[in-house]
């Protein structure tokens, strides 16, 4: 039985003139006035949606970080407070209507993350090491079934690998960040779900 997981904006604040003091702490650029600080109860959702928010905003993701449990909060920044506005509304549109959260089981124990984006924006382009346009696909599980599912990915689709989410990670996961053509992370996305559906059914 599978099922998707909606995924929510648990904190959400603005913050429209930064202090020099935040700017220190945080290396916000110079030209950036306002920042918002956010949360979500899906730590997976939260990677894709600031990079898509970096795509469709004038925005920096200053930072994100996961915490024990799934939840993660990030910080975004940018010159005008119009902009910061934006980027928290897209990431959240993302967070709340997008995500690739699915279930397995009606205990909700066992499931997948798993989405592919055509086109990457500059958060992935920077902490991927990555050039314009390329596409990825995102793949989670639970930790020995995701390396399970991983591996057919890697068979079924040329794709390499620009991320390892190593076994058990903090929050019990594991999976890869994978990149090739879109139609390559495509097919990763259809193996890996197979393989880890193979391992639960």
């Amino acid at each position: 039985m599978k099922r998707r997981i909606d995924a929510h904006v648990v904190m959400e604040k603005l913050v429209p003139r930064i202090t020099e003091e935040y700017r220190k702490i945080y290396d916000i650029p110079e030209n950036h006035e306002s920042m918002a600080i956010f949360s979500a109860d899906c730590e997976d959702v939260m990677w894709l949606a600031v990079d898509d928010a970096t795509k469709k905003a004038k925005i920096k993701v200053i930072q994100i970080e996961t915490v024990y449990g799934g939840e993660i909060t990030a910080i975004i920044s940018g010159e005008k407070v119009a902009d910061v506005k934006s980027g928290l509304q897209y990431a959240k549109d993302y967070i709340e209507n997008k995500s690739g959260n699915y279930s397995l089981n009606e205990e909700g124990t066992l499931g997948y993350y798993v989405d592919y984006v055509p086109r990457i924006g500059k958060y992935y382009q920077e902490s991927l090491g990555l050039s314009e346009g390329t596409s990825i696909a995102y793949l989670v599980s639970a930790p020995v079934e995701s390396m399970y599912g991983l591996d057919k990915a890697l068979k079924a689709a040329d794709v390499k690998i620009a991320e390892l989410s190593e076994i058990p990670s903090r929050v019990n996961t594991g999976g890869a960040i994978v990149y090739g053509t879109e139609s390559a992370c495509r097919s990763a996305v259809e193996a890996f779900a197979e393989g880890v559906e193979y391992c639960a059914f």
